[in-house]
């Protein structure tokens, strides 16, 4: 009777809510529309693997949930999987019964000859269930392998399936790179991987994360046996291998991607700020796109001949936005400072909406453009000056595309990601870490709150507005309508997903958060579907974020450091004795 109450607390009711997104991904009309896709030409599509994933995701949680014994482990995964197979057979019989397309208008012969494989409502049937049993029970077996054989087997398989998606983008750029774009042949076909290719990618990948894990540590361990000159002698290769790889990056990666890495590159550079504010000083602020709005609006006003009342280059102009936003940061300080959680975030929240509608007032309109925004300003220029006394004009370089300014942001980004590490281990950055802990053990100790915690609105305001100066240098104009609230939004995934507190958090969370859906923009109204679901996903299996400092992933995990069961799995899985 317990295994029995077991299966239906973690097999059925599991299978259940994967059956019910299995229907949602049918009956919105995804599905059909990425079976047009292959992930490997002729095998699998991209809309028949999102079935299979959501039988074998759900068995998979099904199997986490479940303790012990194996065989419960077992029969819990595939009983996760059957149950989305069997929702699923219920709209394909009801669907060839009962025309649904009158209520449901994706109910369509298309899904249910997708749903079938082609074979006929009863064969099709029988075939879906059999799909959706092995897929969960393999998804239980994966679950019980070692920890070594489970990663290198699900990161393979993930970097099969992410190649086939992402396949027009990676052969376009294997396309511009001369006598090597005859790899295209080997991977891909017309529609998708081809088998050998799909093969080539499963065994880099696994190769890959078997070598990392099996000799990292022994190379880490080798390296530390070093003598310090030869480590600083390996540390500058690696630093002048890594500059040399960002420097030809644009011209590897091509036009659009270069564009996606600038965007990426802008948000790093206002996540950096607001890591300092809410990561490091525990200041939760939402009105974070105003010091955005300041920087780009600064430049504009300067720079921009539509108003004729400053006529500065962009490097003139750039010290006088990001002196501003210090001020602004302060101004926005001052009288928050009694204020803590929900209170500041609402309050910071409001800042943010007064500085957009004042850009929008018709009184601002003489001096801010109003909502026509200002244009026409002049590109970024290095170079172009004359050396007194020998003649000689240096040559110019215009900032002008993407492949242009990624090189503008990287130097930004390389300079506020130095002062942002510089920062957290000082005294000032102590201090925060401090605050965010306890404002009132940090006062007991010394530290003066009000201090602390201007600088950390000012750091950040200053960060903000660099962003939004050299955004407003790349668009070539200004606009309201640019900064409303989801930017802050956005910018507060970039720190959360990345790891509160983390700098290279940042980094990977801006890849995550901003890269991600561009390059998924191919699928139109849907990837900010699988985006949301995506961050539904990493919050619900990595709350510390991609890249923790180190400080909170002890915080999150620290039952299962101590060897002690987590409250997930202690879900009472043994037979009652």
């Amino acid at each position: 009777m317990t295994y029995l109450r077991l299966i239906w607390k973690q097999g059925l009711q599991i299978g259940l809510i994967g059956g019910v997104v299995a229907l949602l991904i049918a009956l919105t009309g995804m599905a059909v529309t990425f079976n047009q896709r292959d992930i490997i030409s002729g095998v699998v599509s991209v809309g028949l693997m999102l079935m299979l994933l959501v039988m074998v995701f759900a068995g998979y949680l099904a199997a986490r949930r479940t303790a012990q014994p194996r065989w419960l482990v077992l029969v819990n995964a595939m009983v996760a999987g059957l149950v989305p197979g069997v929702l699923l057979v219920v709209l394909v019989v009801v669907g060839n019964l009962v025309n649904l397309r009158l209520i449901l208008i994706n109910a369509s012969p298309m899904l249910y000859d997708l749903l079938t494989f082609k074979q006929g409502v009863l064969a099709g049937s029988l075939s879906l269930l059999v799909a959706g049993g092995v897929s969960g029970l393999l998804a239980g077996l994966v679950y019980l392998l070692p920890d070594l054989p489970r990663r290198v087997l699900v990161t393979a398989l993930a970097g099969v399936i992410l190649t086939g998606v992402l396949q027009d983008l990676i052969r376009t750029v294997i396309a511009a790179w001369g006598p090597l774009a005859i790899i295209n042949q080997w991977f891909f076909t017309g529609t998708g991987l081809t088998i050998p290719g799909a093969i080539t990618v499963f065994v880099l990948v696994a190769a890959g994360v078997y070598l990392q894990a099996k000799r990292g540590a022994a190379v880490q361990a080798q390296y530390r046996s070093l003598r310090p000159t030869t480590q600083r002698g390996l540390k500058l290769t690696g630093l002048l291998l890594l500059a040399l790889i960002l420097i030809v990056l644009p011209q590897v990666l091509g036009l659009f991607l270069s564009e996606v890495l600038t965007i990426v590159g802008l948000y790093i550079l206002a996540g950096l700020g607001l890591n300092i504010v809410v990561g490091f000083a525990g200041l939760l602020d939402l009105g974070y796109v105003a010091f955005f709005a300041v920087g780009a609006y600064t430049v504009a006003v300067l720079t921009s001949p539509e108003l004729g009342m400053f006529h500065l280059s962009f490097w003139e102009a750039l010290p006088f936005a990001v002196t501003l936003g210090v001020l602004s940061g302060v101004i926005l300080g001052i009288p928050v400072l009694k204020m803590r959680g929900d209170y500041l975030a609402i309050v910071t929240l409001g800042f943010g909406e007064i500085i957009r509608l004042l850009v929008l007032s018709d009184w601002l309109r003489p001096f801010l453009g109003g909502s026509m925004g200002l244009g026409r300003l002049p590109r970024a220029i290095i170079g172009g000056m004359t050396i007194p006394g020998l003649n000689i004009t240096l040559p110019a370089y215009e900032f002008t595309g993407p492949q242009q300014f990624y090189y503008l942001i990287l130097v930004g980004c390389l300079i506020v990601g130095f002062i942002a590490w510089r920062l957290r281990d000082s005294r000032l950055g102590r201090a925060w870490m401090a605050v965010r802990e306890d404002e009132d053990v940090a006062q007991a100790m010394g530290i003066n709150l009000v201090a602390t915690k201007l600088l950390a609105f000012a750091s950040g305001a200053a960060f903000s507005s660099l962003a939004g100066a050299i955004f407003a240098d790349k668009l070539g104009s200004v606009y309201p309508h640019s900064f409303q609230l989801m930017y802050s939004i956005y910018v507060l995934c970039v720190v959360i997903v990345g790891g509160m507190g983390s700098i290279p958090g940042v980094i990977v969370g801006a890849f995550a958060v901003l890269g991600l859906p561009e390059l998924l923009r191919e699928f139109a109204e849907y990837r900010l579907l699988f985006y949301g679901a995506a961050l539904v996903v990493l919050m619900l299996l990595r709350p510390e974020g991609l890249w923790p400092e180190a400080l909170r992933r002890r915080e999150l995990h620290e039952t299962e450091e101590a060897g002690e069961p987590v409250p997930e799995a202690d879900l009472t899985c043994a037979p009652a004795e």
